[in-house]
This record gives C-alpha cells, sequence and structure tokens, in this order.
C-alpha cells in the first residue's frame, strides 16, 4: 500500500495494491499489519456504508468531540466524490484550512482524515457508494457540524449551492467563526 502525505501532513492519502487478471481484480483493501509501517497505528471499531443517488449530494461537514472523536478511513466503491477535511485543531498552523481530494472506485485510493478534523464529501457521480471505518462508535452527543458552504472555508465545491442536495440538518451547521466546541 502506497502512502502519501497530503498538503496537511496529518491527513493521508492511501493506493492499496490492485491484482488484475481476465476475472477481475483483488485488492487488500485495510490491513493492521501494513499501516504500522507508515506510522498510522489506529484501531477501528466500525465500519459505515454511504449511498448517494444523486451527483451533488454533500454530506458533512461532521465530527466528534472527545472523548468519542473519530479517525475515519475513506474509500468509494462505487462512483466518486471529492472528499473535503476541514482542520479544527484551535493550535494548528493549519487551523480553518482544508484538504479536498477526489477519491473514486476508478483511482482506488483513500483517505485518512484524522481527529481534529471536520469531514464532508461530494458525490461526482450518480449512485455514488462510500465505505469508511472509524475509530470510535456514533455518539450522537458529541457529533458536531460545520456548515459546507462557510465562505470562510474557500472550499472549491463543484457544484453550485443550488445544485447541490444535502439535509436539512447540514445546511443548519454554524460556521467556522461560531463555533465553539473546537480541538485544542
Amino acid at each position: 500500500m502506497q502512502v502519501i502525505d497530503a498538503w496537511i501532513p496529518e491527513v493521508k492519502i492511501l493506493i492499496p495494491k490492485r491484482f488484475e487478471d481476465s476475472r477481475g481484480f483483488f485488492s487488500e483493501t485495510f490491513s493492521k499489519r501494513t499501516l504500522p509501517d507508515a506510522s498510522i497505528e489506529l484501531a477501528f471499531v466500525q465500519d459505515n456504508h454511504s449511498m448517494s443517488v444523486k451527483e451533488g449530494t454533500i454530506r458533512g461537514l461532521h465530527y466528534q468531540l472527545p472523548p468519542f472523536a473519530q479517525d475515519k478511513l475513506v474509500q468509494v466503491v462505487r462512483g466518486a466524490i471529492l472528499d473535503v477535511a476541514v482542520d479544527l485543531r484551535r493550535s494548528s498552523a493549519t487551523f480553518g484550512e482544508h484538504v479536498a481530494v477526489q477519491i473514486s472506485a476508478e483511482k482506488w485510493n483513500q483517505i485518512l482524515v484524522p481527529i481534529g478534523f471536520a469531514h464532508g464529501f461530494c458525490t461526482l457521480e450518480p449512485h455514488t457508494e462510500v465505505i469508511y471505518k472509524v475509530t470510535n462508535y456514533y455518539a450522537p452527543e458529541y457529533e458536531r457540524g460545520l456548515l459546507w458552504e462557510d465562505p470562510a472555508l474557500g472550499i472549491d465545491w463543484p457544484f453550485p449551492p443550488d445544485r447541490v442536495v444535502s439535509s436539512e440538518r447540514d445546511k443548519k451547521h454554524p460556521r467556522l467563526a461560531e463555533l465553539t466546541a473546537l480541538f485544542d
């Protein structure tokens, strides 16, 4: 597995090896043995799977506070997404900045979003399926969100707001300047 630092180096891009032949392919998409070689030692406890019917669907930006904060390892098994991780570590030199990476079934890449980042994605194709591992269980009382279209974030989403499909909850998240619960 190839591991590449994103421009904010705590965010990683992972590219699992694919072995292809006339039948299709085989790929080891996660191995607890492999990640420590890249100085990644995480204990995943839950897998999540989402399917978005329409392109332009934005899910996020979400995060959970300690003690239920989550690292996420995100992979697309059908379609493609623009995946976004926003740094919410108050003392970080990159606080409020983001990494945006296209993750797709075709590229067969993954993104590791560490604790301290809000996470979300926008589907680039219809019927996109995303699977992601997390290092802590879902805890609704610790869940928080950040408004995906906050201009202060400077995210270049691939669709204009009037073409975006988003949940009512995600449309009501606070802007970065309004967040009170951040990471230290």
